[in-house]
């Protein structure tokens, strides 16, 4: 039985930061729409993560990715959320028993954006200026083509970002563009950082949604929203990043895209300061998609060996 006992309210557990709150609330139209449901059959539950609360360390000190979805896989563990809306590239490669990915929503625009207030473009920064990330995939990316730079921590969600850019702690960073698109801040994209410049992270751009295995009717509910190409690109990206055993300690990229019955794959793994990368590209059949990416890593550790 889904919600508190006789009532029958939907559960969906979230951070709360605005972007994943505009998250939940897209997954739960989707639903409403789905299933001709009522907005008050559902209940948004905000649950705070270590991963928020703590935003002077960088993930890789204090415990990874992980740290943004502990609290709200014990709440689906102990059944007091029904589903979980998640930014997929914030989940890590393996997740605990019990526990799944049901369904994808349609992804969004998978590229980085170079957001500044001072220049247009990375290529505009000065010698030596500062630049403001938490990603050592996206650090490694922005060395290699600019090694002069210097990086500075830059944590907190969309918001918190344009402020530290506002008070000068940085001339520029990077946000997700489809989180700048699902927050209708479109309009401080600087510069869209093309994928032959910036591969993005594993699965950036994609809405996922987590449930308990045993809870049928949650399964039942998600699967009528479930977007198929995405879910076989997620599969792909995914099995690339679980094969690496990859965390954000690691920079690590990769993107998946089909056209018709085949599945194009690339994939990167970097060296923190961008000096070396070992980078593959994989096609073959969309049934194939785990398979694909579990090669594609293979082939990129060997080349990543060759590299060292």
């Amino acid at each position: 039985m889904l919600g508190s006992a006789g009532t029958g309210v939907i559960r969906i557990g979230t951070r709360g930061s605005p972007l994943a709150l505009a998250q939940a609330h897209e997954t739960r139209l989707r639903l409403m729409q789905a299933h001709g449901l009522e907005e008050d059959q559902f209940e948004i539950v905000v649950i705070s993560t270590t991963g928020d609360r703590i935003l002077n360390q960088p993930l890789a000190e204090i415990g990874g990715k992980g740290l943004f979805t502990l609290e709200i896989e014990e709440a689906l563990q102990a059944e007091t959320i029904d589903l979980a809306v998640h930014s997929m590239k914030d989940m890590p490669a393996i997740l605990p028993d019990g526990l799944a990915f049901a369904a994808n929503l349609p992804r969004e625009d998978a590229r980085d954006a170079f957001v500044s207030l001072m220049v247009k473009n990375l290529h505009e920064l000065p010698q030596g200026a500062l630049l403001g990330s938490s990603s050592v995939r996206r650090n490694a990316q922005a060395l290699r083509i600019r090694p002069d730079l210097q990086s500075v921590q830059f944590r907190g969600n969309v918001q918190t970002r344009m402020r530290k850019l506002a008070d000068g702690v940085a001339m520029g960073t990077f946000l997700a563009v489809a989180g700048l698109n699902r927050l209708g801040m479109s309009q401080h994209i600087s510069a869209i950082m093309e994928m032959d410049e910036m591969l993005p992270a594993v699965a950036q751009g994609a809405i996922g949604i987590e449930i308990k295995t045993s809870n049928s009717r949650a399964l039942r509910l998600v699967e009528a929203i479930h977007h198929k190409p995405t879910g076989i690109t997620i599969a792909c990206e995914r099995a690339f990043l679980a094969k690496l055993e990859g965390s954000c300690r690691t920079p690590i990229a990769g993107h998946a895209t089909i056209t018709g019955s085949t599945l194009s794959f690339r994939g990167q793994i970097l060296s923190l300061d961008g000096k070396q990368s070992s980078a593959i590209a994989i096609t073959g059949p969309v049934d194939d998609a785990v398979t694909i990416g579990t090669e594609a890593a293979v082939r990129a550790a060997e080349q990543q060996k060759i590299h060292a």
